[in-house]
């Protein structure tokens, strides 16, 4: 009876002891955490005025080429056959 109560006071402190150094490792990654997330939110790092003025840049060029190719088309492949086409249209001669 004391070899079987000897086994489980020492499964117990196998136990004890792994649970222990679960608990440690845990508190370390928290620990971790805190000093990552702490540098994170303290960096004043973010989008510069440079970057964002080349993205309006960027945009404000690529919309104008769409501008322009949308009024190439239309001036000279929509507009002259529908003025030709409205042009048929009221040349009635009854």
């Amino acid at each position: 009876m004391k070899n079987f109560m000897n086994k489980v006071i020492s499964k117990a402190n196998d136990v004890k002891e792994k649970a222990k150094d679960t608990a440690m490792a845990g508190v370390w990654k928290l620990q971790q955490l805190k000093a990552k997330s702490g540098t994170v939110l303290a960096q004043q790092s973010g989008e510069g005025f440079v970057d964002t003025a080349l993205k309006i840049l960027i945009s404000v060029v690529i919309g104008a080429l769409l501008l322009a190719g949308l009024y190439m088309l239309f001036n000279d492949t929509v507009l002259p056959t529908l003025v030709e086409r409205v042009k048929e249209l009221f040349n009635y001669r009854g």
